[in-house]
Parts: structure tokens; sequence; C-alpha cells
């Protein structure tokens, strides 16, 4: 039967008819099931990660502001438990503009962010930079703020998250140069909860 059935589906592939006798022909009905289960939930955070609910969700980005350059971004976040809830993913997508409002350029991200010990971490990554999170400060259920480890010439970056409103959340991302210093922004900016 097992043989009849993957038959089944890679011939519904095909032709959207499953023959498992060849005088026996029926509607394949189990992509018409699954479309009518709905989606599928996705798995709860688990408790160390609960502080950080209030970030599951997609999130569009307004017109940030680049401190260096004086432009712009605008773009998406999209935050999912995943690892059976153990682990928080963000992916993201970011136009850039320059001052003068031209494109000039954009990049996609992820950061997973977890629990190890009795930390949260998290990992960033974009293609060209990598920025290891050491260390969080939760207010549970409103902010996060991610912190870079201290290393001999190396900067310490921050990235903050606070929910403002019940569908707005504000971002910072700052850095401190390396060997001290108040951390200077970044980016700023605003998303807004997208249904």
């Amino acid at each position: 039967m097992q043989v009849a059935l993957a038959r089944c589906f890679s011939l519904a592939n095909a032709t959207g008819v499953c023959s498992v006798a060849p005088d026996m022909k029926f509607p394949l009905i189990v992509p018409l099931l699954f479309l009518l289960a709905g989606p599928a939930a996705a798995a709860p955070l688990q408790p160390a990660l609960s502080g950080l609910a209030f970030l599951v969700g997609n999130w569009s980005g307004g017109h940030g502001k680049v401190a260096d350059t004086g432009g712009t971004s605008t773009g998406w976040s999209a935050f999912t438990a995943e690892a059976n809830g153990g682990v928080l993913l963000r992916r993201d997508h970011t136009d850039l503009s320059n001052a003068a409002g031209a494109p000039v350029g954009g990049f996609d991200q992820i950061m997973m962010i977890y629990p190890e010990g009795r930390q949260i971490h998290a990992e960033y990554a974009d293609g060209r930079h990598l920025i290891h999170y050491v260390s969080a400060v939760v207010d549970a259920g409103r902010a996060v703020t991610f912190t870079s480890a201290a290393q001999p010439g190396a900067p310490v970056f921050t990235l903050n998250y606070t929910l403002t409103g019940a569908k707005t959340l504000a971002v910072s991302f700052a850095m401190a140069t390396p060997g001290g210093g108040a951390p200077r922004p970044i980016a700023t900016g605003t998303m807004t909860r997208r249904p």
C-alpha cells in the first residue's frame, strides 16, 4: 500500500488524478484536506524565550534613518518560532536609499535568537557581517536589548526592540567604538505589525 500511495502522490503531481489500481481512478483529495485544515499552528516559544513572544509575527518597516549616510531604510521583518519553540528566527529584507531618496541597494539578513544556560544569545548574519550577541536584557512582553561581546579592538553592538503600541515596534541599532565610549546610533526606525 505504501508503494501504491507513493506512486499515487507522484502521479497526482503530474496529472491531478491518482491511480492505485489500473481500473480505479479518483480525484486527489489530500491537497483539499490540507486547505480545509488551514495553516499549522506555530509551536509556542519555550519558557526561556517566552518574554520575547511580542516579536513573533510579520512587520513592515517605515522610513528608518541611517546615521552614517543620512539616507533611509525600508523593508520587512518576520519573527517565527522554530525548532519546537526553542529558537526565535528573524528574517529581514532591507532596501536602502541615499540622502536624496535614490535607491542605493539592499540586503537580506537573519538572526537566530536562543537560550544558552541562563542567558539569551543571538547570531546575526547578512552575508557580509556576523554579530554574536552574548547577552540580552528582556523586559518581558515589551522590550529586549541584545549586546555583543566586548573584545579587544572590536566595536560593541547593541540592538533594541521596544513595543511602543499594540502594533508598533521601535528598533535601534548602535555601536560603541573599540575601547569603550557611549554607543552611537547607526540606524533607528519603527516597524508596524502586518496581518
